[in-house]
């Protein structure tokens, strides 16, 4: 007699609850925009600036509601004065890379996490072409170069360690207090916690079989798959994180 395995899954929201501030500066040596700068609160883009229209808007709805007209200059100046320094370091990459034809781009992202027990983390690097470039090592206060190319800057930065030190206490520091700030703007949207919607996909009955979640809320869900009431974690591919339209996530 041929035996049946029954699968079963379970799908449940993580609760995690750590709340993050990120910052994502592109330029490139093309014009569509030539830079932009993303800001965004626990995965969900909050604010944006571009070269084009050449100032900082809010991409939420707590965010108009809550902040003023200063808050918006104030928050125009940092992209608008990395746009041109952007500009200049892209033209050293590609000196450095010894490349005179081709697209290019150099991104900075930075930003940090706090949990509910108090516990911090900070990071910031830079990327060059879509390839890690250079990244602020917080524990030595001393930076990491990633290819040969790096090693001029990291040299020059290790020289004084101001701009490491810099660097970390705003990460420690400032960005921590701008992270609350959002989070008790936002607490409506950023607090709520949405259980998903789960599928099975298959195909035939000797294909593998697929979980589809959805709709969750925040981004923190465990996929646990079960056979005959116990975990299993054999050929289980977890997938991508992926946001939906309206602010939740799918996975």
């Amino acid at each position: 007699m041929r035996s049946v395995v029954l699968l079963l899954l379970g799908a449940h929201l993580a609760y995690a609850g750590t709340h993050s501030l990120r910052y994502f500066y592109t330029s490139g040596d093309i014009d569509f925009p030539e830079f932009t700068a993303v800001g965004l609160v626990d995965d969900g883009q909050f604010m944006y600036f571009d070269s084009n229209i050449m100032k900082a808007v809010p991409k939420t709805e707590w965010m108009r509601q809550d902040v003023g007209a200063d808050y918006w200059d104030i928050q125009n100046q940092n992209p608008i004065g990395a746009h041109q320094v952007f500009k200049d370091n892209i033209q050293i990459a590609k000196e450095r890379f010894n490349q005179s034809k081709g697209v290019h781009s150099l991104q900075w992202m930075y930003g940090c996490e706090l949990d509910d027990d108090g516990t911090k983390r900070g990071y910031m690097q830079y990327g060059y072409d879509g390839e890690d470039f250079l990244a602020l090592d917080k524990s030595t206060l001393t930076w990491t170069a990633a290819v040969p190319q790096a090693t001029i800057t990291k040299k020059k930065l290790d020289s004084t360690g101001a701009e490491a030190n810099s660097d970390n206490n705003y990460l420690d520091n400032t960005c921590i207090e701008w992270l609350n700030k959002y989070v008790d703007y936002g607490k409506d949207t950023l607090m709520r916690k949405v259980s998903p919607q789960v599928s099975l996909l298959q195909k035939d009955p000797s294909s593998p079989v697929t979980c589809h979640a959805t709709g969750f809320y925040p981004s923190g869900v465990t996929i646990t798959w079960q056979r005959n009431g116990h975990d299993h974690h054999e050929d289980v591919d977890l997938g991508e994180l992926l946001p939906n339209g309206d602010g939740t996530f799918q996975k």
